[in-house]
């Protein structure tokens, strides 16, 4: 998982080369996955993905259904499709999960992150820092003389070319919740 990661392209794949080493081409998919909220659910479905080498790039938990006792689990990962189908079929035979969907493959889907950013900075970058805040429209939650801390809710890529703007003037630490994702429409 790379969401508390501060250098872009530290994972293990470059964006421009999203090929697995038979030449297949990478994709990257949401998963929603509802399961019984119980202990040890998370760590099975983590433990399928360790198991065999497969990469969380994000991941979010909480419980959706208090009276059903359901919790929703929402995981964005990559791999070439057939990779993608095995994850699929592997997570519907954990025998707490309910149902396994793919927002990638069903339809348009609502996908959101919140991020929190440490900015430092006096004078002109402290300035700018504001400036360029204002356009992303986050707002500043925290402010001493010596740095500000923003909250952006938005896409991941959104969150990504923000903390792009912010490393010049000063970006400290970053917070990141992880994709939460539904699907539109009915």
């Amino acid at each position: 998982m790379n969401a508390l990661n501060l250098q872009k392209g530290a994972s293990s794949h470059s964006a421009y080369d999203l090929r697995d080493p038979n030449g297949q081409i990478e994709e990257t998919h949401t998963l929603a996955v509802l399961v019984e909220n119980e202990p040890g659910v998370l760590a099975r479905v983590i433990g399928l993905f360790s198991g065999r080498g497969y990469n969380i790039d994000s991941l979010t938990v909480a419980e959706v259904d208090h009276t059903g006792h359901r919790s929703r689990i929402t995981l964005v990962t990559r791999g070439t499709p057939a990779v993608i189908a095995q994850v699929k079929t592997q997570l519907g035979r954990i025998v707490p999960v309910h149902e396994v969907h793919d927002l990638t493959v069903e339809g348009p889907a609502v996908e959101r992150e919140l991020g929190l950013f440490k900015v430092h900075g006096q004078g002109e970058k402290r300035v700018e820092a504001l400036r360029i805040a204002e356009i992303f429209r986050a707002n500043v939650v925290d402010s001493t003389l010596e740095s500000f801390v923003f909250e952006l809710v938005g896409t991941p890529s959104k969150l990504d070319a923000f903390a792009d703007l912010m490393r010049p003037l000063g970006l400290g630490e970053l917070a990141r919740t992880g994709v939460a994702a539904l699907s539109r429409g009915t």
